[in-house]
């Protein structure tokens, strides 16, 4: 045997311990974060949700769109308790993510629309108010473009809307979407060099605010460690710069009441580009600044979101008055290392055309 051979041998070796121990930490996460909800099959996908009724609501249904890496209990952990009773609330793991399989037809923000709209009919919820989370925001702008009747307002949390500079994705995300390569990641490297990496991505995503004791634990974000989860997360983040590029261009058919929620200090998303772009674009917007806020508001001011809702429903609400009342209870919020957590700019060019 030579040493060409020989190295050969030991690589295939080592990919197949890595596969080996991939496949016993999906038991394990799978174990530990069972599904929490009930299943429906609508366009050819298993939908996990939890549907939430409301026996004396004053507020319309409320449907939640989690963003990229995260599951339903993302939004439902924080907010559910603000507005338990007066609303009917669906939560869902999106098509791919936490317990919900992909589906065929999955592939991006438009399509997955579709399949939001079918689990409405499915569950028996004609119209809402659509509340999308970073990546879900493309898909909740999206939703009132192509389903407008069933529409009654938007509410949009740190989102992701407008194309940026570059149009670029992290490494990890544009390997894992190449044929071959990215299956073979996914099911040897992913796994394992995401749990190392978990707690200072989440920081990230939280910072400058603190993170939650044990989000990362009661929120089941390791779900998208999961070979499956990791290659649909990847695939759906590398979808979103060419949907929104073209989705962009129209959101001034929107037309029903739309709140956007942003922190001036999101490390996560150019706020600059796709809030400024939300409340620029949509005739009928709020935008709504938090200082010292990061990606996450709806875990740091869970009130603020209840707030925008009820405002999007037609009930008169001072935002301006919530938000600073939040921005006193976070002004001492000075959280992640400033080299590893950056609250980048955009070119000053494309963030002022959006």
């Amino acid at each position: 045997m030579n040493i060409f051979t020989t190295a050969l041998a030991i690589i295939a070796g080592l990919m197949l311990v890595l596969a080996g121990t991939t496949r016993f930490c999906v038991w394990l996460i799978e174990k530990r974060n069972p599904p929490v909800g009930s299943f429906a099959t609508v366009r050819d996908t298993r939908v996990h949700h939890v549907h939430v009724p409301a026996e004396k609501p004053t507020l319309p249904p409320i449907v939640f769109i989690h963003g990229a890496s995260g599951n339903l209990l993302d939004q439902m952990l924080p907010i559910r308790t603000e507005l338990e009773g007066k609303a009917e609330m669906l939560f869902f793991d999106r098509p791919g993510h936490g317990w919900s399989s992909r589906g065929p037809d999955n592939a991006n923000p438009r399509a997955q629309s579709h399949t939001i709209a079918a689990l409405m009919d499915e569950l028996g919820i004609d119209r809402a108010i659509i509340v999308g989370h970073s990546f879900g925001g493309g898909i909740a702008a999206t939703f009132a473009l192509e389903h407008p009747g069933r529409t009654l307002g938007l509410v949009f949390v740190a989102p992701a809307s407008h194309p940026w500079p570059g149009g670029g994705t992290s490494w990890y995300y544009d390997l894992t979407t190449v044929p071959v390569i990215g299956r073979l990641f996914s099911e040897t490297l992913s796994l394992p060099a995401g749990w190392l990496r978990v707690a200072a991505a989440t920081d990230c995503v939280f910072a400058p605010n603190p993170v939650p004791e044990r989000y990362n634990q009661d929120a089941a974000i390791e779900l998208v460690l999961r070979p499956s989860a990791f290659r649909a997360n990847a695939a759906d983040v590398k979808s979103l710069f060419p949907h929104v590029s073209q989705a962009a261009k129209r959101y001034g058919e929107i037309n029903v009441p739309a709140i956007v929620i942003s922190g001036d200090s999101d490390t996560v998303v150019y706020e600059e580009i796709h809030s400024v772009g939300l409340g620029r674009d949509i005739p009928d917007a709020e935008l709504i600044w938090v200082r010292n806020l990061g990606h996450k508001p709806d875990w740091i001011a869970p009130d603020l979101v209840a707030a925008a809702i009820a405002k999007a429903a037609g009930q008169a609400v001072d935002l301006n008055a919530a938000a600073i009342a939040v921005e006193s209870r976070i002004a001492g919020h000075a959280f992640g290392p400033v080299e590893r957590c950056r609250d980048e700019k955009p070119p000053l060019a494309a963030a002022s055309s959006g």
